[in-house]
């Protein structure tokens, strides 16, 4: 899925309308409140690092960014390091299983979007570019894949064997029929005696299943969306859909499924499918803390939508 997202410094403003001494009871009895308050929390279950640090940051307000110095909250959604309330050394770190490409619109607000808390999560692993500056992916195409639902979109536990038909007929030319038509088209007009072979070629070769090696995601509004997902430098990619998961984002958009999730979301759980479909290891929380800062804004938000009398 895509991104709306976030601006930190903005969480409570939503609230405003009930007045200035409505907003100041409302944010004294927020400091009462925890994540257990609600029992309907879906992130509840999550094994995250210790939010205290984002707790003190909350009630000391807005700091510095120590490169930009910016005043932010958190952490600055322009150079993606956390402001000076809060000590890098105090938010976890997530090692992922792979490389992961985030494409952000160029309209899209920078205080909006959680695709900057992957790069904060996970800054090894995760590099954002701001279309139409990105990459050329055509020559490895059989190891990247991109998260974008639609007709041509396969499941996580399918990429194993939708890659496989990449490497065997290996990275078209440019002039190639092959490449101006997606994967999954040509798949259909393929004889069954392909498919069997394939699966029998797999099936064969364990290391198959952890060929993937790039996963990219597009940060935008699904009203941006059409310009970047039609750029020719993500034609012919192998497309996932994550279908079984619901979004949680405070900021979701009207009118769209409640799959549709935030960038950070479908980060997530496509990794945790992952893990579990391809990689084939039980998943014990893992990447849990890559929504270490989605997490506790939402339910700072929940808990001021809950006394504003909004929920």
């Amino acid at each position: 899925q895509l991104t709306m997202s976030l601006n930190s410094s903005t969480l409570l403003n939503e609230e405003k309308s009930q007045g200035p001494k409505r907003t100041s009871e409302c944010l004294e009895s927020l400091e009462l409140q925890t994540p257990s308050s609600f029992q309907d929390n879906p992130l509840q279950q999550l094994q995250l690092a210790s939010q205290e640090v984002l707790e003190k940051a909350k009630k000391s307000g807005r700091s510095k960014c120590p490169q930009c110095s910016s005043s932010r909250m958190f952490y600055c959604y322009t150079c993606f390091v956390p402001v000076e309330t809060v000590p890098t050394k105090e938010i976890p770190t997530v090692k992922l299983p792979l490389k992961i490409d985030i494409i952000k619109h160029p309209n899209e607000t920078d205080g909006k979007s959680t695709a900057v808390h992957a790069k904060l999560l996970a800054p090894d692993d995760v590099t954002i570019y701001k279309y139409p500056c990105i990459p050329e992916y055509k020559e490895k195409r059989h190891e990247i894949a991109l998260v974008f639902p639609g007709p041509n979109s396969v499941s996580v536990k399918d990429i194993a064997f939708h890659l496989q038909k990449y490497t065997k007929k290996g990275v078209c030319d440019k002039d190639d029929d092959c490449c101006r038509e997606p994967l999954l088209k040509q798949a259909k007009i393929e004889p069954k005696q392909e498919e069997e072979n394939l699966n029998e070629c797999i099936s064969n070769n364990k290391g198959e299943g952890t060929r993937l090696k790039k996963i990219i995601f597009i940060d935008s509004t699904w009203n941006q969306t059409n310009k970047i997902i039609t750029d020719e430098r993500l034609q012919g990619l192998l497309q996932i859909e994550l279908k079984t998961r619901k979004t949680c984002f405070w900021r979701h958009q009207k009118g769209k499924p409640d799959t549709y999730l935030s960038t950070i979301e479908a980060v997530y759980y496509f990794l945790v499918d992952y893990h579990q479909e391809i990689l084939k290891e039980n998943y014990k929380g893992q990447y849990d803390n890559l929504l270490f800062f989605f997490s506790f804004m939402y339910t700072l938000i929940k808990n001021a939508k809950c006394c504003a009398g909004k929920e």
